[in-house]
């Protein structure tokens, strides 16, 4: 492993933990050069499938850029970078379970926003503003008052349940 910050190619690695359910490892090592630590982390390489994107280009899926994505849309909110860490890997998880080689960018899009909304409103319509490619003020407002109907129709289910109430199926 070459140390980040002299560009030794020698170390040692002082530590090493399980990450998430077995899903990674974390090695904590030490550059025998400049004693530097720095830490690494070990994926097991799977077969993702490609994402299509508006254009018809075919990209691999790219865990960070994901990450990167999901993080510019918490910026300046309390949004812990675990919460966005466990979102990358729940959606990851997700396309681990699909048997099709391929996932278009707008399903990729909904499967954010989704976590998204639950998570921080003000991050949803940041995301959503760029993933929808918002040309104007109506169309914030638009998904604005989208999701102030359903936080309200939540927070309705939510209070009949509190009730003991049942709740009225919906097709």
């Amino acid at each position: 492993m070459k140390c980040p910050f002299c560009g030794h190619t020698e170390d040692r690695v002082v530590d090493s933990r399980v990450g998430r359910e077995g899903e990674f490892i974390r090695r904590r090592r030490e550059c025998l050069e400049c004693h530097r630590r720095y830490t690494t982390y070990e994926y097991i390489e799977s077969v993702l499938p490609h994402v299509v994107k508006r254009d018809g280009r075919r990209e691999e899926f790219d865990r960070q850029k994901l990450r990167n994505s999901i993080l510019k849309a918490c910026q300046k909110r309390s949004v812990a970078v675990q919460k966005v860490d466990d979102i990358v890997a729940e959606i990851e998880a997700q396309l681990h379970e699909r048997s099709e080689k391929e996932i278009k960018w707008n399903e990729l899009g909904e499967m954010v926003m989704d976590r998204l909304k639950t998570l921080d409103q003000v991050a949803y319509v940041r995301f959503a503003s760029v993933y929808r490619q918002f040309e104007d003020v109506s169309q914030f407002s638009e998904t604005v008052n989208q999701l102030k109907g359903l936080l309200k129709d939540d927070k309705a289910k939510a209070s009949l349940a509190a009730k003991g109430r049942p709740l009225a199926k919906t097709k």
